[in-house]
């Protein structure tokens, strides 16, 4: 062969190549190799970071002095903390945090904290993956910003060893299992996830949406799965000090820093922290899921309402009268369908 063409077709053959690689990151199908390359690249970059950026000293020893008055036989909730203050997560976070105090020699050896931390980042990697490769809806190259590109990961997970990283894998593992209609599985891991950090609460509007659509039976079986563990989880602290327990790990009343927000920071610190300000986000919040139930569940609310209504037992005029307005409404609704399906049906006669 020529030189000329032998070089035309090397050419054309890396074209061909780059071209494919290029499309690997535009589409959804290629998903798990592009998951697979970053993966890869991960590794490098986690054990680059470990080993040349210094740890940064937040919590973790409040965190080892915390779970080391639980192992000196301490249960009473009030009387559990650290440096930075008292304990004030739940008791999935004591004992997740018990085996770590032991594997890093009651937390001396923070290095192997971060190994184990870098672990623990590469399986909640694989889980968001999977949840991408599994919907197909979000092409791969912003898996990239996702994680390789972003300091405050790594810097979580790594650098700071918080308790967030390890709540947010257990909740991804619950994702998953949800994906894959396993909720009972699910509700279990979502509830443990909840008792590492109570901020995974703020799935569970919307994870409860998707529970009632499997019906009321289901739901009310799942709620028991996930109230159920908080109880078992809890139980040497609740046999303790029931009121103390609830009160530190789950304290509604606690109040961010300024210092370390990163959604309001182009507000005041005076409006951030301004109680009033906190009650108009929560409304705002709630009048947004009202607006999506409108949208999107408003079959599923008029189902519920109805099924409420015939399982009030004796009936009231209240429960009557609702029970009055979804028939109609029902009707309503049919009426509007067929008069739609009537007018497309003349349409398609006209265009046929």
């Amino acid at each position: 062969m020529p030189v000329k063409n032998r070089g035309s077709v090397v050419f054309a053959t890396a074209q061909k190549l780059s071209k494919e690689a290029l499309q690997c990151f535009f589409n959804p199908e290629k998903t798990w190799l592009v998951g697979l390359f970053l993966c890869s690249v991960e590794v490098i970059l986690n054990l680059c970071v470990i080993n040349t950026v210094k740890f940064t000293e937040i919590d973790w020893i409040a965190y080892m002095q915390e779970v080391e008055g639980f192992i000196n036989g301490t249960y009473d909730y009030m009387k559990l903390q650290g440096d930075t203050g008292p304990l004030v997560y739940p008791a999935g976070f004591v004992y997740v945090y018990t085996a770590l105090y032991y594997v890093t020699n009651h937390g001396a050896n923070v290095r192997m904290g971060q190994y184990i931390f870098f672990l623990i980042y590469l399986v909640n990697l694989y889980f968001v993956l999977r949840i991408y490769n599994k919907t197909k809806k979000c092409p791969p190259y912003v898996m990239i910003f996702m994680c390789c590109t972003s300091y405050r990961i790594h810097s979580i997970f790594v650098l700071r060893l918080f308790n967030d990283p390890i709540a947010m894998l257990i909740l991804f593992i619950s994702v998953n299992l949800f994906m894959e209609n396993y909720w009972v599985f699910g509700s279990f891991f979502f509830s443990f996830a909840v008792s590492v950090k109570m901020n995974i609460l703020l799935f569970a509007p919307g994870l409860l949406l998707l529970m009632i659509e499997h019906g009321i039976k289901a739901t009310a079986i799942n709620l028991i799965i996930c109230a159920g563990l908080q109880v078992v989880l809890g139980m040497p602290f609740l046999l303790n000090n029931p009121i103390g327990y609830i009160v530190r790990s789950f304290d509604l009343s606690r109040q961010f820093m300024f210092k370390w927000t990163v959604n309001w920071r182009f507000i005041s610190e005076e409006l951030f922290l301004d109680r009033k300000f906190h009650l108009i986000l929560m409304l705002f919040h709630f009048l947004l899921l009202c607006a999506f139930l409108g949208w999107k569940w408003q079959r599923l609310l008029l189902f519920g309402l109805i099924e409420m209504c015939w399982n009030t037992y004796p009936s009231t005029t209240i429960s009557s009268l609702c029970l009055n307005i979804c028939h109609v409404t029902i009707l309503i609704g049919l009426l509007y369908e067929q008069s739609n399906y009537e007018k497309n049906s003349k349409k398609i006669s006209k265009l046929n």
